[in-house]
């Protein structure tokens, strides 16, 4: 069986990838959270992590003792093992562009992601009204998704980025709740995809976990101060 380190599933965009994958896949697997109380060197998730992985960091999938760390090492991973899953669409040039966008999201939309990290639980349109009104680099990487969103779901017709559901999808999950959480403007074909993907099943009980926390961390939280 797999096992899967995350962290606190209304923060960790990163845990949520391959889990909404692996959960909207079918693949099985045991989930192990690991909760955040400091990313200090000394904290508990630390030490956790540390004896698992040299990046100390979430998520993490084991399977049969082999660790292996990094969202995108755990979707190629994923691939390999479970090779008729459907973590990369069928076809080549859509796996091509697929891993292409999964990429660029792995390494690019930092200013979404610096202003905007996610927060299920939360509902900040205020503050999305103001970071849409001073940043230009958020309006840039919303308009990005919604140049590279629009031009998949066009050519392939929906529902998912490139038809059925994929590792894409997975990867900019998170990206949905951000859009969401911070009431960001967007066109209607595009609010209408961010839905699609919410209203995944996988992504619901993921949502579903996360509101159930009820676990305030103020590290993970630049703009509130309580729940």
């Amino acid at each position: 069986m797999l096992q899967l380190y995350i962290g606190n599933k209304n923060y960790s965009s990163w845990s949520m990838r391959p889990w909404v994958a692996m959960r909207q896949l079918g693949i099985p697997f045991t989930e192990v959270m690991v909760r955040f109380d400091s990313f200090a060197p000394g904290s508990q998730f630390k030490q956790t992590m540390r004896a698992l992985t040299p990046t100390h960091n979430v998520p993490l999938l084991v399977h049969d003792g082999l660790a292996v760390w990094d969202t995108l090492a755990i979707a190629e991973y994923l691939a390999e093992e479970f090779p008729h899953a459907g973590i990369w669409p069928k076809a080549f040039a859509d796996r091509a562009r697929a891993r292409s966008i999964c990429a660029e999201m792995h390494s690019g939309f930092g200013a979404l992601r610096s202003h905007c990290p996610m927060n299920i639980e939360a509902a900040l349109p205020e503050v999305g009204a103001r970071i849409w009104a001073e940043q230009d680099a958020v309006r840039a990487n919303v308009s990005r998704l919604i140049e590279m969103w629009g031009t998949l779901l066009q050519s392939h017709g929906g529902p998912m980025l490139f038809g059925s559901f994929s590792m894409a999808d997975a990867f900019f999950a998170p990206v949905c709740m951000r859009l969401h959480t911070y009431a960001l403007p967007l066109p209607p074909a595009i609010a209408a995809y961010v839905e699609r993907v919410r209203a995944l099943p996988a992504v619901q009980a993921w949502i579903t976990d996360a509101l159930a926390e009820q676990d305030f961390r103020d590290f993970e939280e630049p703009y509130r101060t309580q729940r």
